[in-house]
């Protein structure tokens, strides 16, 4: 097996791991009543640009995970010279922010939400993967990414990895504004002892 066939083989483990996480997850969230499409406030919440960012992503994604599945000419001309060794430590990186996000998704249980909206009974979540860090999420999420981009040593997703990065760096202070309205002071204090995206 030639060595770009390996790096394939690790580009779709990292992809076909989030793709079982996260329709696992979102399942329990269906189950347990919970909505996953946005309601108008969350939209707003988000603003309208950035959430129609997301969705033509998605799409956007779709085309792009077909155009590298089939090895397109223009995908492949825009390959990196990376080395080896680095192409192998984003898939160690690209694992390990994997395990971040689904131990995340695991504390946040039934609260989780793809939009900036709140459950009506939602608490406040301060231990696991949140003891020390507000967006573990996020991190998880921008890790993978960044692996991801690592992994297939091409520029279209290092684009993505950076775009990525940027939509999440930049929700940070809606989210960071929706729970001091709902849990105040207290939300407050937890900011003060813990980082955004690594612990202080």
């Amino acid at each position: 097996m030639g060595s770009e066939t390996a790096f394939q083989i690790a580009f779709w483990t990292l992809l076909g791991l989030v793709m079982i996480m996260r329709v696992f997850f979102a399942a329990q969230v269906r189950k347990s009543g919970g909505r996953l499409l946005p309601d108008g406030a969350a939209v707003e919440r988000e603003g309208r640009a950035a959430f129609a960012v997301r969705f033509v992503g998605f799409f956007a994604l779709i085309g792009i995970l077909v155009a590298y599945g089939l090895k397109l000419p223009w995908m492949q001309a825009l390959s990196l010279p990376l080395p080896a060794w680095l192409r192998w430590t984003g898939f160690s990186l690209g694992l390990l922010s994997l395990g971040l996000w689904t131990w995340t998704q695991r504390a946040l249980g039934a609260q989780w939400s793809a939009q900036l909206q709140l459950r009506q009974d939602h608490r406040l979540i301060t231990t696991g993967p949140y003891a020390r860090v507000r967006h573990p999420l996020y991190a998880g999420m921008i890790g993978w990414a960044t692996g991801l981009a690592l992994v297939t040593a091409n520029g279209v997703f290092v684009a993505l990895a950076v775009l990525t990065s940027s939509v999440l760096i930049a929700r940070v202070p809606r989210e960071e504004r929706m729970m001091i309205e709902r849990f105040g002071d207290e939300y407050r204090a937890y900011m003060s002892r813990t980082g955004r995206f690594l612990p202080h």
